[in-house]
């Protein structure tokens, strides 16, 4: 090590938050101290800890420990601010006094960063300081900077990809064991993948969030999670997944950003729901807990990211590439990218997003019920790709998989067969993408 990076003044570091990724975060600044330093040009060291509970055992001096927040964030030698804590509140607060303060922030809170990051973005340019949320969005795997850093030069067509590591659990198991959603999700939370109150995770609402920050940074416009069209995978079921078999089809919950372009303009569509995956799409593999995020640019083509999508570790080690950057740019008088918002996009409805359905429905076991129903989707111009009928008398199952169409069509198509006399039920509805028709 040169005496130049010897002799340079230390990175003062605050932690806000001490849970899984916290602590990881608190470890690996311990244990790496002297690689860091060589990385980063200077030495970082922990200024202290906002923790809620102090008698808590932690694995740190309990003398770096506090309760207040605010006052660590406010200390004249913490240079950058990692926050933790999650949520939007008292997180919105404290990034923006620090940013205004001065002080650089990298955050991993998808929640606050998919409808604040304008307001945040515009603090952290306004004093000349960085803001970096790698780890908002898919844990360990590399995103956000290829989107923002290696693929400035090019456009970005479409990012698809499986953020959210709860409910792929879910799915793959159901479709590897034929169990039930209830079952499954009951399971998860015993092993720990899902949270004892699972909504964000299984109503999309996470990967919904994570949308928007991936769509916002893809077409430089600004997205919020307001504007991204979200279903959740309660109501898939194990009948799903064995009929998606037939099709040579998993179902997978995908979040997808894309351009649309139509009625004479160009706009971007953010949404997220369950969805039948061909097997031969690269996502149709990655199961369990993993992440995997694919990237379509102009001229960049396709590329995949994969890797483990949450758990202390893992995400800490996004928190850390992160502050390594940001250190790095307060020793050496730089400045990570600045949003960019310059395309100012609209946001496309769904109704207007051009999707491919699969529908299962119960229907009466007599002559003529197929042509009564492709009559339905004939008169809104949803062409039909495939059909399957299984059962007989009060069993029969039919089951319509359609080329893409406007999703408004295919809504509209649903509604209808459901008002049929022949149509029992309509079991499920689910769309299909990773296919080229």
């Amino acid at each position: 090590m040169t005496e130049a990076v010897q002799n340079r003044p230390a990175i003062g570091v605050a932690v806000l938050g001490m849970g899984n990724v916290g602590a990881e975060v608190v470890r690996i600044l311990e244990e790496n101290a002297d690689d860091l330093r060589a990385r980063v040009g200077a030495p970082l060291e922990i200024r202290g800890v906002a923790v809620r509970d102090l008698s808590k055992p932690r694995k740190i001096d309990s003398a770096l420990l506090t309760t207040d927040a605010a006052a660590l964030v406010a200390r004249d030698d913490v240079d950058i601010v990692v926050e933790l804590v999650g949520g939007i509140d008292p997180a919105r607060e404290l990034i923006r006094t620090a940013l205004t303060g001065g002080k650089s922030v990298v955050s991993a809170n998808k929640a606050l960063l998919a409808d604040y990051t304008g307001e945040l973005a515009g603090a952290a340019a306004d004093a000349k300081v960085d803001l970096y949320f790698e780890a908002a969005v898919a844990g360990a795997i590399p995103v956000i900077r290829p989107l923002m850093q290696s693929l400035a030069g090019d456009k970005v067509e479409r990012v698809a990809g499986i953020v959210n590591g709860t409910t792929n659990f879910i799915l793959s198991a159901m479709d590897e064991t034929g169990a039930g959603y209830d079952e499954t999700l009951a399971e998860a939370g015993r092993l720990g993948y899902a949270e004892a109150d699972p909504t964000a995770d299984v109503g999309g609402y996470d990967a919904a969030a994570k949308a928007a920050i991936l769509a916002s940074i893809a077409f430089h416009t600004r997205v919020t999670a307001a504007d991204v069209y979200r279903e959740g995978i309660t109501e898939v079921t194990a009948d799903d997944l064995a009929a998606a078999k037939k099709f040579d089809c998993t179902v997978k919950l995908l979040a997808i950003c894309e351009r649309v372009v139509g009625d004479g303009g160009e706009r971007v569509s953010a949404r997220v729901y369950p969805a039948l995956v061909p097997l031969s799409h690269p996502l149709a593999s990655v199961n369990g807990a993993f992440n995997a995020v694919v990237v379509e640019a102009e001229n960049a083509g396709r590329l995949m990211f994969y890797g483990q999508g949450a758990g202390g570790a893992p995400t800490a080690s996004a928190v850390m590439g992160d502050l390594v950057m940001a250190a790095r740019n307060k020793v050496h008088g730089g400045r990570g990218p600045l949003e960019s918002t310059y395309a100012e996009l609209p946001v496309a409805s769904i109704d207007d997003v051009p999707t491919r359905y699969y529908v299962s429905m119960r229907v009466a076991d007599r002559p003529g019920v197929l042509a009564q129903v492709a009559g339905e989707f004939s008169k809104r111009a949803v062409s039909i790709a495939a059909v399957r009928q299984e059962g007989a008398g009060d069993d029969a199952r039919l089951i319509v998989v359609t080329h893409r169409a406007p999703d408004r069509a295919q809504s509209e198509t649903v509604a209808a067969l459901e008002d049929m006399d022949a149509v029992i039920k309509v079991s499920s509805v689910l769309r299909m993408e990773g296919t080229d028709d």
